[in-house]
């Protein structure tokens, strides 16, 4: 008797999933195709489609392989992949687990070096305006590179020729591999805290573009755009060009050349001391027979040969303005009198008191502080007070006329 199986839904993608993964050209798949609807969890797990003309699967790549890409995934990116199928047991759904990526048809190294320039670039750390000026003469020099690399021997061999009494200064690094970004940053901060450096080379000799990734890397960048002390960019040869180029205040085609450009000849420095100090000599000597010259003619003048004719003339000249500043004293004093004099008559012709010695009297109530205009202000009998030029009077209204007078 045939006695049917029932899945449950578990049952069956589980069933699916593990047919799936038995098939050993399931378990490791290239497939290429476009990249959709990308999105990066917070996980750091990235989730996208890839797809063709005529169809699309759903992948997934998890964040220790994801963090390992050189580039950065974009919808539209045209790509190929390596991983293996397998199915989400909870969705049913089947999806790539990705282990791998690299560009379709572009270098991965290639498009991630044109990613981080471009994206620098708009943030604004290739301005020249942020550059710092080299210093003419440095009397420490910083260097990050490898400490047993060809670089760090060409660096002391050009600039020991050139000056020697020159102090240089090794943060030793690590110039490629896994390591290389952290320890070359690392370095770059070290030589922060060591006083007086005056100018960072950072470099390493040429390469391939993987030997020379780690001046690739926006660690790097923002480790030499950070930097307080002018950083001279040193990588490769004539030809290599990496970010920290574009970074850094000045490029360098190789690390010799990074030594020839931060370093003058001690020579040539002395040459043009003595040609500046020459020039100063004659410029001094031309100064002195200029002033001899005028000294001469102005020992002749009379200032000189007959002082006493000019203070006589400038003691005239003092009598003349005493004379003239006492006349226009006294003429000012007159005039003032004259002012206050007629001021002072005005005053008087105003005066109540004037008015009182001409034979005029004030009149008021007994009382009361107001003054008496009219009979119609007073009652027969009331009592009034009446002011005189000398002396006052009080007298009682026995008779009053209203009117005019």
């Amino acid at each position: 008797m045939f006695i049917k199986k029932i899945f449950s839904v578990t049952e069956l993608n589980t069933y699916l999933k593990n047919k799936i993964e038995e098939d050993g050209r399931l378990n490791n798949l290239w497939i290429k195709g476009e990249i959709s609807n990308y999105k990066m969890h917070f996980s750091g797990h990235a989730y996208f489609v890839l797809k063709d003309a005529g169809a699309c699967v759903r992948c997934v790549m998890f964040k220790n392989r994801a963090s390992g890409l050189a580039f950065l995934p974009q919808n539209g990116m045209n790509v190929i992949i390596r991983g293996y199928l397998s199915v989400y047991e909870r969705d049913g759904n089947y999806q790539v687990y990705v282990e791998e990526m690299q560009p379709d048809g572009v270098g991965a190294l290639h498009l991630a070096f044109e990613q981080l320039k471009d994206k620098l670039e708009k943030e604004g750390l290739f301005d020249a305006g942020r550059k710092k000026a080299l210093p003419r003469i440095p009397k420490k020099i910083g260097v990050v590179t490898s400490a047993t690399g060809a670089a760090w021997q060409d660096i002391q061999k050009v600039i020991f020729s050139r000056y020697g009494n020159i102090h240089l200064v090794l943060a030793a690094a690590a110039v490629q591999g896994e390591n290389a970004p952290r320890e070359i940053s690392r370095g770059i901060e070290l030589l922060h805290q060591i006083p007086g450096i005056d100018v960072i080379i950072v470099g390493r000799g040429g390469g391939s573009l993987e030997e020379l990734w780690a001046f690739n890397t926006e660690t790097v960048a923002r480790a030499i755009y950070a930097s307080r002390i002018p950083v001279i960019s040193a990588v490769g040869h004539q030809t290599d060009f990496t970010i920290v180029d574009f970074v850094a205040d000045r490029r360098a085609a190789t690390p010799s050349a990074a030594a020839e450009m931060v370093v003058p000849v001690k020579e040539e420095i002395k040459n043009l001391v003595d040609i500046l100090q020459g020039r100063m000599e004659r410029r001094v000597l031309a100064q002195i027979a200029v002033a001899q010259q005028r000294l001469a003619y102005l020992s002749k003048s009379s200032l000189f040969t007959n002082p006493e004719r000019m203070l006589r003339g400038k003691m005239q000249l003092i009598d003349g303005l005493k004379q003239a500043l006492e006349r226009n004293t006294l003429g000012k004093l007159h005039e003032y009198q004259n002012r206050f004099k007629l001021l002072t008559e005005k005053m008087d012709m105003l005066s109540p008191l004037t008015t009182l010695a001409r034979g005029y009297a004030v009149c008021r109530k007994e009382g009361e502080k107001g003054v008496v205009r009219s009979a119609s202000q007073l009652n027969i009998g009331d009592m009034v007070e009446i002011f005189l030029a000398k002396g006052l009077i009080s007298c009682a209204v026995k008779k009053k006329e209203e009117g005019d007078i």
